[in-house]
């Protein structure tokens, strides 16, 4: 140990006989020499306490750094021009294209702005009901044309009850369109619109929109939101998807309740009032959402969700393959002959049911009765188009005479208290006097 340590000892060492030099020069005395020895001991110590110093200095500094994840070999090294030293910043030389400005506007001819005005009966002031005009807004979207009609996709509940449908297109140009077909469970509409009566400017400017594959769609992928925002006219909004395959209830854009068992697509792109039916983007310009919901309150911000068009694809095919109808006049109109009470989403959840119109009550004689239609079944679809509600399906009857012949899909219990699906012809009758 004592060796290990000899560097710190500063004991004198025996002197030598001091010698005349021959020159008679002047030489140094002896105490000078111990002084510049004792120096020279104390210098060397300096030097090595320095040394482990530095590294213990460098060691305590790797350590922090394995620690906090900051020793990177792909660190940018100091670049070095002569003897100066320049040290530069690891900075990356790509960019985030942000600019959206050709993807919209390849996109904004095949989006629609739609006009619902309907007559709703609401309670008078001094009791029983009036009638009362009502207008709301929507969007839509150009999926296609056959040899006499132009096809726009958009949601049921923007369309739904309407008594007059306008298609507003890009350039302005206004005109009237038709439900072609609608589902509700799934909160979709395909509207149509005749050939005829687009103006020839207007069949210049408008396209049909390309739809892409929603199923590829990846959390943090970046989307735009076409729509009629608020009725004003269609305006833009960016974000990304947020997630995927989401369930929800809550309200659509237009603050109605959503009862759809749709898994949507959730964006952080703003969805407003007006955008429902709207086009969500990717960023190849392509459709792979209907814009249709939106989650409000002072405590939310950011959560729009869209139909993913993959998941629905064949529903739209059968809607726009479906015979146009216009409505009939109400002396004209079939019925079925039924009472009912709506199942929703949460009582059929709730009771084990299906979702649909759960029949009360079959008026003896009516067309129900006739077909074998027994009370406690639950209608789920009417020619093709499901059924969700008695609102639905009374609105869909004003498109069908008396004396139509038409299919309807109903569950019925079985012994066991499980439905059993059936689908029944029925011959429409007039309303019972």
């Amino acid at each position: 140990m004592d060796n290990e340590y000899n560097y710190y000892q500063f004991d004198e060492q025996p002197e030598e006989p001091v010698q005349e030099p021959e020159d008679n020069k002047k030489q140094p005395k002896k105490g000078h020499k111990k002084i510049m020895k004792k120096a020279a001991v104390l210098v060397g110590c300096a030097v090595i306490f320095g040394a482990v110093g530095g590294a213990a200095f460098q060691g305590t500094n790797y350590m922090v750094g394995k620690i906090l994840g900051t020793n990177n070999k792909q660190i940018a090294t100091a670049q070095t021009s002569g003897s100066a030293k320049t040290t530069k910043l690891n900075q990356s030389t790509s960019t985030v294209a942000s600019d959206v400005s050709e993807v919209v506007k390849n996109a904004m001819p095949s989006v629609v702005s739609i006009t619902n005005l309907s007559v709703q009966e609401v309670q008078g002031f001094f009791g029983g009901v009036m009638p009362q005009e009502s207008t709301s807004t929507g969007s839509g979207i150009i999926i296609g044309q056959n040899d006499t009609e132009l096809l726009i996709v958009s949601n049921n509940h923007v369309v739904e009850n309407a008594s007059t449908l306008t298609v507003t297109f890009v350039d302005n140009n206004s005109v009237q369109a038709q439900i072609k077909g609608t589902d509700a469970e799934k909160d979709l509409a395909v509207i149509s619109v005749a050939l005829k009566d687009i103006p020839e400017e207007t069949s210049k400017e408008i396209a049909v929109a390309t739809l892409g594959d929603s199923s590829t769609l990846q959390v943090g992928e970046p989307v735009i939101a076409i729509g009629n925002a608020l009725g004003y006219g269609q305006s833009v909004t960016t974000g990304i998807v947020s997630a995927t395959e989401r369930e929800l209830g809550g309200e659509n854009s237009d603050g109605t309740k959503n009862n759809s068992s749709v898994k949507y697509i959730q964006t952080d792109a703003a969805i407003n009032p007006g955008n429902s039916g709207g086009a969500l983007l990717n960023a190849n310009g392509e459709v792979i959402g209907i814009n249709s919901a939106k989650v409000s309150g002072e405590a939310v911000e950011g959560m729009g969700y869209a139909i993913p068009v993959s998941d629905v694809s064949d529903i739209l095919t059968n809607l726009m393959n479906k015979t146009t109808r216009s409505k009939v006049d109400e002396s004209e109109r079939g019925y079925i002959g039924i009472s009912g009470l709506d199942v929703s989403n949460e009582s059929s959840k709730l009771y084990n049911m299906p979702s649909g119109v759960f029949i009360s009550e079959v008026t003896e004689g009516g067309a129900a009765d006739k077909a074998g239609i027994t009370k406690g079944s639950i209608i789920t679809k009417f020619d093709g188009t499901s059924v969700t509600s008695m609102d639905v399906l009374q609105d869909l009857m004003q498109y069908y005479k008396a004396g139509e012949t038409v299919e309807i899909v109903i569950q019925i219990p079985d012994k066991s208290g499980e439905y059993v699906e059936k689908t029944v012809e029925i011959t429409l009758q007039e309303q019972a006097k």
